[in-house]
């Protein structure tokens, strides 16, 4: 285990969250909100005063294995959690620390659940550092890293990045590493500039374009309103819509289009099934809520499917209340999720696919035991590597989501709220439905419970290997 290599990757973590920490502060001053911006600037200082030493740790990066990259992602995402909710414990905003945690866990993991009965009655700065948690949360707060480390042209870059990217597969983008990661981060940050131009024409307040825009793009979800997006005109909720779904489409064909690939950004089959899951999704709830007499608008349901299967958590309605038909679609896509390489969460898209070209193979040879056949997808041919990483993610998913809903169920709570506050946690969507649905929040349960989550938050973001790594014995041996 590289010890120092580790301490070096957890400095710059520390050091960049007290930086982060600096942009609220000037949110605070800038609303008159004295207390809530010293509370963030004493914190991010101290963040700052914690991780330069470690970062002046002369760590070397030879041989730094795929284990180590798990763990430092593992411990990264616990540390400047940890570390990201001392501004709202420390400013009384969020009296109990376990809760503030609770909370900041959720930005970062671009969850959206939130302890809080009432989101309005933070400050402005509270308001900003909490969703803009989304936005260094989504992409990847070490991919960022990656862009000014020294080791990030190294085998180390790969193992890190590996570790923290959503999906089955990581690829480059381009020959150099360190490139790649300002190519994602370059994408990133334009669609969050076009997206704020956007909600800003439509004369949105530019503190609340800004904090949307973290939300939408991270797809975390948090809202700054009561209502969510509700009270927003129906311009407004298209523009969230869009850059919602363009947010949960796999950044590779941004890439691809940019560079005008354009045969090999057609043959993205996995983007082609999201949009098809999306469109199906919407047409069946519409027919249902028309049957039932609740249908309003197709944009109403867009953006209910849009939210749930890109795992962003907004809402214009309390869609706790539509049919089950409708209900049971919504769950569907909490664990479809959207594309690997998005900032969603969930399964992902492609892994699905991965399973279904698996299971018609092994069903073909059944019928002709001699029969050799490979699985393609995007026309190349799958690797095996990439089937089993795939069959073992679902493995330890399944094991990972029915023993926190075991331990959620000593709440005594009804099935679907255990059931759904673990899906909608470990797949970082946020609502779920009953009494953690869209209009109501996660602050009743239990410490213990509230622990049960955050694991699941920071699992399902990491997709589940980095933690459960960080946790075996055989790691520390």
């Amino acid at each position: 285990m590289h010890y120092k290599s580790i301490a070096y990757v957890l400095g710059s973590v520390s050091t960049l969250t007290g930086l982060f920490m600096l942009l609220p502060v000037l949110v605070g001053l800038l609303y008159g909100e004295t207390f809530p911006a010293l509370v963030l600037l004493g914190c991010g200082v101290g963040c700052i005063l914690i991780g330069l030493p470690l970062v002046r740790l002369k760590a070397h990066f030879y041989n730094f294995s795929v284990k180590d990259g798990y763990v430092s992602v593992a411990l990264a995402w616990i540390v400047m959690s940890l570390l990201g909710a001392l501004p709202l414990a420390l400013s009384r905003e969020i009296p109990s620390y376990l809760d503030a945690l609770f909370e900041i866990v959720s930005g970062f993991t671009t969850t959206g659940a939130s302890i809080l009965p009432d989101v309005e009655a933070l400050s402005h700065a509270m308001l900003f550092w909490r969703s803009f948690s989304h936005w260094i949360g989504g992409m990847g707060v070490l991919v960022f890293i990656l862009t000014i480390l020294p080791m990030a042209d190294s085998g180390a870059s790969f193992s890190l990045m590996q570790a923290e990217s959503p999906g089955p597969v990581v690829s480059k983008l381009v020959p150099r590493l360190k490139a790649s990661a300002r190519l994602l981060y370059g994408i990133y940050l334009g669609l969050s500039v076009l997206q704020l131009a956007l909600l800003l024409i439509g004369r949105m307040p530019l503190f609340d374009a800004l904090c949307t825009t973290f939300g939408t793009m991270g797809t975390g979800g948090f809202g700054i309103l009561r209502d969510s997006i509700a009270p927003y005109s129906p311009y407004l909720q298209w523009v969230i819509t869009i850059f919602m779904l363009l947010a949960g489409t796999n950044f590779g064909i941004y890439f691809l289009l940019l560079y005008r690939q354009w045969r090999a950004a057609l043959r993205m089959e996995e983007v082609w099934w999201f949009y098809i899951i999306v469109a199906l999704s919407t047409l069946f709830i519409s027919l249902n809520l028309l049957a039932t007499q609740e249908f309003h608008s197709v944009r109403e349901v867009l953006f209910q499917v849009a939210s749930i299967i890109t795992t962003t958590g907004f809402s214009t309605v309390d869609f706790d209340g539509w049919p089950l038909f409708s209900r049971f679609i919504l769950v569907l896509l909490m664990f479809v999720g959207a594309c690997a390489g998005s900032t969603g969460g969930g399964i992902k898209i492609s892994r699905l696919l991965i399973y279904w070209k698996k299971a018609g193979r092994e069903l073909r040879r059944l019928a002709k035991p001699n029969l050799v056949q490979t699985s393609r997808m995007d026309g190349k041919r799958l690797d095996e590597s990439v089937e089993q990483g795939a069959l073992l993610f679902l493995v330890c998913y399944v094991l990972v989501f029915f023993a926190s809903t075991f331990l959620v169920a000593l709440e005594n709570t009804d099935f679907t709220t255990a059931f759904t506050a673990v899906a909608a946690t470990l797949n970082n969507i946020g609502p779920g439905l009953s009494q953690v649905g869209p209009a109501c929040n996660f602050a009743f349960f239990s410490p213990l419970t509230k622990l049960v989550l955050i694991f699941d938050m920071l699992a399902g973001r990491l997709e589940l290997f980095p933690l459960l790594i960080l946790f075996a014995p055989r790691t520390w041996k």
